[in-house]
């Protein structure tokens, strides 16, 4: 049995980076950016209107009120997609809808509101005093060409596929998503939506695999629930091993007399880098590589395999992806923590942030079987050995779940 921090420099030695690939852009979420994204024009283009109203020369509004309107002379339209070409001339005003180009020799926009209306009438009332600039969208304002707007290595969300879109651009160079095999082992093993017998309990934990590996930004190549049968762990793990970048297994690296994944990777020539980290839950970790794989196993438990994967599994993806997780924060613990001797523990959590400070709690559920500690969790928390307890006061690490919110 191995120290966690001594776990993680192994894996940390055996990570490979995964290839780019161009996609279109509606196909770009979740991935990962291989190169910045440049602004290949300013924004806005053109000096456009805020507003629904007219252009005019600023100059020719002074002193205009309700009381005492101005009457200006209206030689056209502009609108959004059909600029005028017209120049203004002292006295002169245009009709411009919101978004649309400034035309030459005006300087603001008078809301239509402040104004007589809309019409096909030469002469326009205006009943406000207009100041330069007002209501117009200046070129460039927001962005100029060449800054750049989108940094390489940062996951795209909705966010980022609005820039892109606004920008022009059409695919992206992202990366490959990590290909994943899970599986699960297990007679006693029901899909959920079947009838359950006596003995028998749902398969919860390839439906959190399978989640969590989208979130994390891989594809879920290979699934299934695999019975206590090597010859069965064996076909569907030597194709696994040809297909997939990661291999992630729930169940079956334990110590049970049907617990044959860890015997059958070593049979299909899986290099072993360890069995057994001193963590808990979770002990029974796995950890080794193929030609070009990386093999974790997973407890059965569904508290461990959903705590191994985040604190095992989403890292490392992320690095082959070219970005980086979460980085542990430190919180005010505000319950007692359950501290072991010789083991790190993690627990499910709830932090938030109060008077600029973050404050934590575990789960009053501990145990390893006990998949609702995770319900209105928003991190895990982990503490190292100690012979020392933690109570409310003391601080912890906590490891924000990225799809969760921290307030």
């Amino acid at each position: 049995m191995i120290s966690v921090k001594e776990a993680k420099s192994i894996i940390q030695g055996k990570i490979f980076k995964l290839d780019s690939e161009v996609v279109p852009l509606d196909k770009s979420r979740g991935r990962i950016l291989f190169e910045d994204i440049v602004a290949k024009f300013p924004s806005p283009r053109f000096n456009n209107s805020a507003m629904d109203g007219f252009a005019v020369r600023s100059s020719d509004t002074i002193g205009a009120s309700k009381e005492n309107p101005i009457t200006l002379n209206n030689i056209g339209i502009s609108s959004a997609g059909v600029p005028s070409d017209l120049i203004l001339n002292e006295g002169d005003c245009i009709q411009c809808m919101t978004g649309a180009k400034i035309p030459s020799g005006s300087d603001a926009v008078i809301m239509v509101e402040d104004t007589d209306g809309f019409s096909d009438n030469d002469n326009v009332k205006v009943m406000i005093e207009a100041q330069p600039g007002k209501h117009i969208r200046e070129k460039g304002e927001e962005i100029n060409k060449g800054d750049i707007l989108i940094s390489k290595r940062t996951r795209i969300t909705a966010s980022e596929i609005g820039i892109c879109a606004t920008f022009g651009y059409g695919e992206l160079n992202v990366s490959k998503k990590p290909k994943i095999a899970i599986f699960g082992t297990g007679n006693e093993l029901v899909e959920p939506g079947n009838s359950i017998k006596e003995g028998e309990i749902y398969n919860s934990n390839l439906y959190v695999f399978s989640d969590l590996v989208g979130n994390a930004g891989g594809e879920v190549l290979m699934q299934d629930v695999l019975k206590d049968n090597k010859a069965y762990l064996k076909s569907f793990l030597s194709e696994a091993l040809e297909s997939c970048d990661v291999v992630i297994s729930s169940g079956g690296v334990s110590m049970g007399r049907f617990d044959y994944v860890r015997d059958v990777f070593i049979e299909l020539g899986v290099k072993e880098h360890f069995w057994k980290v001193a963590q808990k839950p979770g002990r029974p970790l796995f950890f080794g590589t193929g030609n070009k794989t990386l093999i974790f196993g997973l407890p059965g438990n569904p508290v461990s395999s959903y705590i191994g994967f985040m604190v095992w599994v989403w890292p490392i993806l992320n690095e082959m992806m070219g970005t980086d997780t979460l980085k542990s924060i430190e919180g005010e613990l505000t319950e007692p923590f359950p501290v072991e001797n010789i083991k790190y523990r993690y627990l499910f959590g709830k932090a938030w942030i109060q008077n600029g400070k973050v404050f934590c709690k575990p789960s009053r559920k501990i145990g390893s079987h006990m998949l609702t500690s995770s319900l209105d969790a928003n991190c895990v928390l982990g503490a190292e050995p100690s012979d020392k307890k933690l109570n409310p006061g003391d601080s912890i690490l906590v490891n924000l779940l990225p799809w969760r919110t921290i307030e």
